[in-house]
């Protein structure tokens, strides 16, 4: 009768050989906080590791990305003014199309990705204009002045192009828009699929983008749905998306995999702040072996289907892949 091979008659190599899901340098975008000045690089208390960076230090940590196999960033900035509408996030001298710049003069070998959205420019925290009347994001107003923002990260040298503000209609806005400028070629990565979650209380810290009113649940989705997920995925793929996020990540890996066998398009996961600092508290108490739980999570977002991982923890896992 024929017995399948026992566990432990797999030694190492043979478990590598027959290993269904790996985890790679080469999958990771690791984010990145700007900010003016010079020599400022200052540590997020409920982010450990996690720092605001002026320009130069941000050009510092690319050099030391690199080293470790990291050649992707996203990139989010925070101004020294903030108004109504973001008018930094809307200028070629902003801080966003200043960093851009300086990060590939000094590393034209790093793959810059920059977040679009409104929320760290405006004065309230929102993710676009205000709608007065109904206390919310005017949809269509900042439709108007996302594509001015894709243009003017389009200008900088950005790679890529992520919007993570969840407007409705916002992928063929920003297609038609980089299109007609003549960037046909930039890509889009759509924050697809993000949920009103309770997990990213800590990138607000970092980010200075906590709302001063409301909250964000009339324009993120509803934990709850899931099918209304799926749906908000294949409409950024018909309207020209290139690749497809699902925010957070731990919380909706069944999403993730449902969304990756609905589609055609590579899928991405941000493994969000809150998940992040969670880990991060358990380690620090002696409460799991950090870096086996780290990896483990991981090769999860590899295994549900995820393609990239936007993830805090890209430095720590090159480390550990170095040294595996």
């Amino acid at each position: 009768m024929f017995k399948r091979f026992r566990r432990t008659r797999l030694n190492k190599h043979l478990r590598s050989l027959v290993r269904e899901t790996s985890v790679s340098v080469e999958d990771f975008i690791y984010p990145l906080f700007v900010r003016s000045g010079e020599g400022i690089k200052t540590e997020v208390s409920s982010m450990p590791g996690v720092f605001q960076m002026s320009i130069d230090e941000a050009i510092k940590e690319c050099g030391e990305l690199k080293k470790l196999g990291l050649y992707s960033i996203i990139l989010f900035g925070i101004p020294d003014v903030k108004d109504s509408i973001g008018s930094d996030a809307l200028c070629e001298h902003g801080i966003i199309a200043e960093a851009i710049r300086s990060i590939k003069k000094v590393h034209p070998d790093m793959f810059v990705v920059t977040d679009l959205c409104f929320c760290e420019y405006t004065d309230h925290g929102h993710c676009g204009i205000i709608d007065e009347v109904h206390e919310t994001v005017d949809n269509d107003a900042t439709l108007e002045i996302s594509g001015q923002q894709a243009i003017v990260h389009a200008k900088a040298g950005a790679d890529m192009i992520a919007p993570s503000g969840m407007m409705d209609g916002i992928i063929e806005v920003l297609r038609t828009s980089l299109d007609k400028a003549g960037y046909e070629n930039l890509p889009i990565m759509s924050y697809s699929t993000k949920f009103a979650s309770g997990y990213y209380g800590p990138f607000r810290d970092v980010a200075e983008s906590t709302p001063s009113f409301g909250d964000r649940s009339t324009y993120q989705m509803d934990p709850a749905n899931r099918r209304e997920a799926i749906a908000e995925s294949v409409s950024d793929e018909l309207q020209g998306a290139d690749i497809l996020m699902v925010k957070p990540a731990l919380a909706y890996l069944d999403l993730v995999r449902e969304i990756k066998d609905a589609t055609s398009l590579p899928m991405a996961v941000y493994n969000v702040s809150g998940e992040y600092a969670m880990l991060k508290f358990a380690g620090k108490n002696d409460l799991i072996d950090y870096d086996r739980v780290v990896m483990e999570t991981m090769i999860s977002f590899k295994r549900a289907g995820a393609d990239i991982i936007i993830s805090y923890h890209a430095k720590e896992v090159a480390k550990m892949l170095q040294k595996s």
